[in-house]
């Protein structure tokens, strides 16, 4: 049976005014979704991501399973040996354009598992092949595109990151390395990175802290999430974590940010270290080696800050240096 409607009918007004509703997925930013923005904040010395809405943290989607998961799938991505040898005799020009895609990634808003993504992307690339195309900044340029693809609605233009690297390359250009990247991965783009383990190390960490917790560390975890993505968006541009799984530099990260932040005592610290190293599984000295390690580069970083002479907002912030090698406000990438 056929029905026909009379356009000027009720029911048809009614059918084109429920039509006309938009199909976005849209969410209402509320209380909660606000709190949890800001505890998923990254603090990288800019803003990332601000403009992003998240949905809750659900806590189905986390726990053992989660880390097991990604634990066992983190090895497929890692960089060859041959690569990590050659990039750590000769560093800087890896560096120098991990260090480029922060500050674009930066300076565009992305959200802070885009610049993890694409330094991983750009490795993984240069293992593939072996040798540096024409343009490099063009080659982190693709993968910064591939990345915001990936984990952003809004993902950033070929035409924005033209303009980044100063039209040193045109976007016809940009758009044929995205697919000789692609190529070259075959599709594979997915990877995991140390971001991608921080909220579930952060959740199982709050867990263990509930039942031992002052008011002095009410509202800490938002705090331990920032730096700790600062921490390990700074092993990303250094190439002596090169090696390192991504979930050993997100434990690595996380244990300094509790050692610089938390006001615990050096056996509960100790406590929450072999947390973090059963979590990643590694071994206790390890994880304590690479947190050296990452406090010993933040120094270097915040050293050589200094040694580049104040400027008038750090007179301005004078009074609130830090006073722990994790307790920082500005790095120099």
């Amino acid at each position: 049976m056929t029905v026909k409607y009379n356009l000027y009918s009720p029911l048809a007004v009614q059918m084109d005014r429920d039509m006309s509703v938009s199909l976005w997925c849209e969410e209402v930013e509320d209380e909660q979704s606000q709190v949890q923005s800001q505890t998923e904040a990254p603090a990288q010395g800019c803003t990332m991501g601000s403009s992003q809405l998240r949905a809750a943290w659900d806590p189905t989607v986390s726990g053992h399973r989660v880390i097991q998961r990604l634990l066992h799938v983190e090895e497929r991505y890692m960089p060859s040996m041959l690569y990590i040898t050659l990039i750590q005799r000769d560093p800087e020009r890896r560096e120098e354009l991990a260090k480029w895609a922060l500050e674009v990634c930066c300076e565009c808003g992305c959200d802070e598992a885009v610049f993890p993504l694409s330094v991983s992307l750009m490795d993984r690339f240069l293992s593939a092949s072996l040798s540096v195309p024409v343009s490099p900044y063009c080659l982190a340029a693709g993968c910064i595109l591939i990345a915001s693809k990936l984990t952003e609605c809004d993902n950033i233009t070929a035409d924005t990151l033209c303009a980044a690297a100063e039209y040193s390359f045109q976007p016809s250009n940009l758009r044929e390395m995205e697919r000789v990247i692609l190529a070259t991965l075959r599709w594979d783009t997915a990877a995991v990175t140390p971001q991608d383990f921080l909220p579930h190390f952060l959740a199982s960490v709050e867990e263990r802290r509930d039942g031992d917790r002052g008011d002095s560390e009410e509202g800490l975890l938002p705090t331990l999430r920032r730096h700790s993505d600062t921490l390990a968006a700074m092993c990303a541009c250094d190439s002596r974590f090169l090696g390192a799984p991504p979930s050993l530099v997100a434990a690595a990260s996380l244990n300094c940010a509790l050692r610089g932040l938390s006001n615990k005592g050096p056996a509960q610290l100790a406590v929450m270290s072999e947390a973090l190293a059963e979590l990643c599984q590694a071994d206790t000295v390890v994880l304590q080696c690479y947190s050296d390690m990452i406090e010993y580069a933040l120094r270097q970083r915040l050293r050589s800050g200094l040694q580049q002479g104040p400027t008038e907002k750090d007179e301005e912030v004078e009074h609130e240096r830090p006073g722990t090698p994790t307790d920082m406000r500005e790095i120099d990438f």
